[in-house]
């Protein structure tokens, strides 16, 4: 009896032990571009990458369709409709306003560098401000360098844009397009398609990468690729706060190892492998590709300094010394650009 006594102790202490690996917090998570799209895909890879990180103690899973318009996902993630989700910060404004210095025109060549300089900054000057708050933020990144395409001609200089109904994502890029003389307007990415085909729309502001992922080579003629973009798009990624709070420290910490400037990073790579194919496809499509002629360049760096005071004027209003940030941010983009 003392044998089998002490066999039942061993087994149940066994068990015990075993009880808090099996333990799993399931956490749902939606994105509101396509399934084939690379920011999709990148999310899935993340949460695997969690998944095997924790022993599955933390589980994820892909809602079917996002539970809210893209300008609605911070509501939706703060209010625990989904767990876990990005969204562009130019959709929304009036609360995420310091973002938009990693849309100024003429940044990164490539996504990582510019995401990844955004990254520190946000981390260094921004995240103390309190723009994401109710949300855990677990990274920020930009998209790759946003060009011209348009169905109508190809733009030398700016009297060609003047009047053109083009579609942006708001935030820099739309604000810019007027500035430059276009007629520019806020639509979420998914409806440019239907915007091209039914000419509500002549172009739109894109990185390369998003004209295949929409399929808009199929109607669009003209591309103008501007040295480090047009303007780019910042994006915030971050968990519901309440399912955060109640994750264990150690799966916390191991979270956050995957988040910051290695999210960052990475979402820079995939976006830019995404920009190259995209590339191809405008190639294979027969668009007609052409680099800012020098006349272009000129008249544009001039109207973005008007874009360079508004952001500093606002990041001064919310406790910000613009200028000192913005001319560190340039500065972290060249030591990105070459490898530090």
């Amino acid at each position: 009896m003392h044998t089998i006594h002490k066999l039942a102790l061993v087994a149940a202490l066994g068990i015990a032990l075993a009880a808090p690996a099996q333990a799993q917090t399931p956490l749902t998570f939606s994105s509101w571009v396509p399934p084939t799209h690379h920011l999709t895909i990148w999310q899935q890879n993340w949460a695997a990458d969690i998944e095997k990180a924790t022993g599955g103690r933390v589980k994820f899973q892909s809602l079917p369709k996002a539970p809210a318009a893209a300008p609605g996902t911070f509501d939706a993630v703060r209010d625990g409709l989904v767990d876990l989700s990005y969204v562009t910060a130019s959709y929304t404004p009036a609360r995420h306003a310091l973002p938009a210095i990693g849309e100024l025109p003429g940044a990164g060549a490539t996504a990582v560098i510019n995401s990844v300089a955004y990254s520190r900054i946000h981390w260094k000057h921004f995240h103390k401000v309190g723009e994401y708050k109710g949300v855990k933020l677990l990274a920020v990144w930009t998209h790759g360098p946003g060009q011209m395409f348009n169905t109508k001609r190809a733009i030398n200089s700016l009297a060609d844009l003047k009047g053109m109904k083009i579609r942006t994502g708001g935030g820099i890029a739309e604000k810019f397009g007027n500035i430059l003389g276009a007629s520019a307007f806020v639509k979420p990415a998914p409806e440019s398609y239907e915007l091209l085909s039914s000419g509500v729309a002549d172009g739109v502001f894109f990185p390369l990468e998003s004209i295949i992922s929409f399929k808009l080579d199929k109607v669009l003629k003209h591309a103008t690729i501007f040295p480090g973009g047009f303007y780019s798009s910042s994006f915030g990624f971050f968990m519901n706060e309440d399912k955060w709070n109640k994750l264990a420290k150690q799966d916390q910490d191991i979270i956050e190892k995957h988040g910051y400037e290695y999210a960052a990073r990475s979402n820079g790579q995939s976006w830019d492998t995404a920009d190259q194919k995209g590339l191809e496809g405008l190639k294979a499509s027969g668009v007609n590709i052409a680099s800012a002629s020098p006349t272009l360049v000129k008249e544009v760096t001039a109207q973005a300094k008007q874009l360079d005071d508004e952001w500093i004027k606002g990041a001064n209003a919310k406790g910000v010394d613009g200028a000192q940030v913005l001319a560190e941010f340039r500065a972290e983009l060249k030591k990105v650009a070459a490898g530090k």
